[in-house]
């Protein structure tokens, strides 16, 4: 089972537990009532869906084999059913322990028979034995209070019902805030009331100071009920943040057999050494860097680490050596890969970046080995003349610095000749959200990652100066490049040449990206904030400058600032503005928002992280009827559901939505474990636009599907 799925694990066995017990309950009745008959049918068909998604195939075989068994309805249906409630309650245990789950193959051939007899005395027209001549079955006995209450875990449970129930009485604390708000609001009214009274009276400076007092009241209440929000929000991140801190044991052991089986397929001798695998660090952020993992361990067993020959010939041991470890320091935590290969020489560094033109030659001279090395960060930067079909040209290190600056971290890069390559990923521990500065361009409003920002300056006095066709702005007795944001972003200019325009208006930022000075000119700062930074979506073409957009608390979208890409060259040569409309149109558009709607919360939460990731914006629904509640009270750009779902299914829900007018042409996308070629018709029948079906879902169809239905 990959990590993405381990991590659902805990939610599958909740699940799971819920639902067999809700089937273990229903049994005494399966033969008396046909809406119960109906409500097992949908558990089973819900736990079969949830199986199928987390990988668990033993399980996924016993509930449908159970379903065939509910509609074939043999003599002895109530014994086989808790025969495989068992079966599935055991399968549960071991999934909680990690232990191997082998298939359920002589209670499956049991079923198969049983089924098939069904079947045949149907065919033959043989009644079958009734139910009410058979004799009653014994009681079914409970699922084990231990596991289901989490006893067999005491310290995750014990930890999970205290972590439930901080979450609780933090609840109860924001209700209770919002109710002092409410009074607070209201006394606010009659405040006003009483202003517009006592402006109208004659002699009006005793209601005025009654008013004044008031306010003054007021104002410290409601300085105080914000200090409680703010402390109870604070609370509230910090504890969601501790359940997304994870060790990096899997990611780490996945680098390491990746780097293996490369090097077997380069004919290269590679010893991976780990450490610190018990190092936490938030999911999402290992989850946003596996790609750029993969890339430096790949650009060290392709580029780094020499053939088992050239090691021979340079007087090393044939097997070269990759270390992957990770430690707690810098920002929170450092990971670091290190190998013991050919390095890189700051000299080439330097000459290459020469006959790049990213710098003139007397400034190449001029850089220290650790500042050339900083080179390889530099948009577009390589450090070999010719691909290779494993990492392409080398180092490549400016998306790794992007990536790496975009959770709030840092790369750094060390390098002897000869002797090996150091990178080091300086991280945060948990992604909270993203500071920014809040900044006014001209027309736009854009904002820039703090951890960018060094120092702001007044424009005052600051020139902007040209040499070798670059712009550099002169901040004391340094040159910094500068970067005309003004024209990139489409806004109004800025900056006239030579100087800024409106000496003693506006500011110089001042930023440092990949240890490189950088500055641009903004018209005024509003703020720091902290925002979760989403990205655009491919279809929103803006300017290059810009990686994401993020929600101000007032709602309103703002774009981010991608601060690696104002080291391009282009960027700093000294020209005139071009307009860029793309900017200021594709901004205004929010985030594409995803009604998803499933009854399996395992479902429902794979589903909603791919979703997730690929940058929509979603909220869950755990029926139809719920979905319609939600859909006639909040707009959304399309609708993802399931089938087989309590009080309204999917294509009730569906064929609901089609009758309206308003939501004729609302995208609907149905993903269900029904794969049968009428089931597919039925759904689009009912209105779907497309049918997905979760056996062989894979998150680029869906996220694909989604794209093509809303346009993004």
């Amino acid at each position: 089972m990959d990590d993405e799925l381990l991590e659902l694990v805990p939610i599958f066995v909740a699940e799971a537990r819920e639902r067999l017990q809700r089937l273990i309950d229903l049994l005494p009745d399966l033969t008396e009532s046909s809406a119960t008959e109906v409500e097992v049918k949908r558990e089973l068909h819900t736990l079969k869906g949830a199986g199928r998604m987390m990988a668990i195939a033993p399980f996924a075989d016993v509930c449908h084999a159970a379903e065939e068994l509910l509609f074939a309805r043999p003599p002895d249906l109530e014994d086989h059913l808790l025969s495989a409630l068992d079966a599935l309650a055991a399968m549960v245990e071991a999934v909680e322990s990690a232990r191997p789950l082998a298939p359920a193959t002589a209670l499956l051939n049991e079923f198969a028979r049983a089924t098939r007899a069904a079947e045949v005395s149907r065919e033959a027209g043989a009644p079958l034995e009734s139910d009410t001549n058979r004799a009653a079955p014994a009681p079914a006995p409970p699922l084990r209070e231990t596991a289901a209450a989490g006893e067999n875990n005491g310290e995750i449970a014990g930890t999970t019902l205290l972590g439930l129930e901080a979450f609780a009485e933090r609840g109860v604390r924001v209700r209770a805030a919002a109710v002092v708000t409410g009074r607070l609001l209201a006394r606010l009214a009659e405040l006003a009331n009483l202003a517009e009274d006592g402006v109208r009276d004659p002699q009006p400076a005793q209601a005025l100071a009654v008013v004044a007092a008031s306010l003054r009241q007021a104002v410290v209440e409601a300085g105080a009920l914000e200090t409680r929000l703010a402390r109870t929000g604070e609370e509230q991140i910090e504890a969601v943040l501790a359940m997304q801190i994870v060790p990096l044991r899997p990611t780490m052991s996945s680098l390491a057999r990746f780097a293996r089986e490369l090097a077997r397929q380069l004919g290269r001798q590679v010893d991976v050494e780990l450490q610190g695998e018990e190092t936490r660090l938030d999911r999402r952020i290992t989850r946003e860097l596996d790609g750029v993992l993969r890339h430096l361990v790949a650009n060290a067993v392709d580029h780094g680490i020499e053939s088992p020959e050239d090691r021979r010939l340079a007087a090393k041991p044939p097997t070269g050596r990759l270390q992957i470890f990770a430690t707690t320091g810098g920002r929170g935590v450092e990971l670091t890969i290190r190998d013991d290969g050919r390095g890189i020489d700051p000299q080439e560094i330097a000459r290459r970046a020469v006959a790049g033109g990213f710098l003139g030659r007397e400034a190449a001279d001029a850089l220290s080995d650790a500042d050339a090395l900083r080179l390889v960060f530099l948009p577009g930067f390589s450090t070999r003349e010719s691909a290779s079909g494993v990492s392409g040209r080398g180092i490549g290190l400016d998306a790794v610095a992007a990536a790496v600056a975009r959770l709030g971290g840092e790369a750094r890069v060390a390098s002897t000749p000869g002797s090996g390559l150091e990178l080091v990923l300086d991280l945060p521990v948990a992604r909270r959200g993203e500071r920014v500065v809040i900044a006014r361009v001209g027309s736009a409003q854009l904002a820039i990652p703090a951890v960018a920002v060094r120092r702001i300056h007044a424009r005052s006095g600051i020139v902007v100066e040209n040499a070798d066709g670059q712009a550099h702005a002169r901040i004391g007795d340094q040159a910094v490049p500068f970067v005309r944001l003004d024209g990139l972003l489409g806004a109004e200019a800025a900056v006239s040449r030579g100087s800024f325009a409106g000496a003693d208006q506006g500011l110089l930022v001042e930023a440092s990206v990949a240890g490189r000075p950088v500055a641009f000119a903004v018209d005024r700062v509003e703020g720091e904030v902290e925002l979760l930074v989403r990205p655009l979506p491919p279809s929103v073409l803006v300017s290059p400058l810009i990686e994401g957009v993020g929600l101000l608390p007032s709602g309103d979208p703002i774009a981010v600032l991608a601060p690696q890409a104002l080291l391009r060259r282009e960027f700093s040569l000294n020209r005139e503005p071009s307009a860029s409309p793309a900017f200021t149109t594709g901004l205004a558009r929010e985030l594409t928002r995803l009604l998803l709607v499933d009854d399996s919360r395992v479902t429902r939460e794979m589903e909603r992280r791919i979703l997730e990731d690929a940058g929509f914006r979603v909220e869950v629904a755990g029926d139809g009827a719920e979905a319609l509640r939600r859909l006639a009270s909040e707009p959304f750009d399309c609708l993802i559901t399931d089938i087989e779902m309590p009080n309204v299914d999917g294509l009730e829900l569906t064929a609901e939505l089609r009758r309206s007018g308003h939501f004729a042409r609302l995208p609907i996308v149905v993903v269900s474990t029904r794969e049968r070629p009428e089931d597919r018709l039925r759904g689009l029948r009912a209105g779907a636009d497309a049918y997905l079906t979760k056996q062989s879902l894979v998150a680029t169809d869906l996220v694909e599907t989604v794209r093509r239905l809303t346009g993004n």
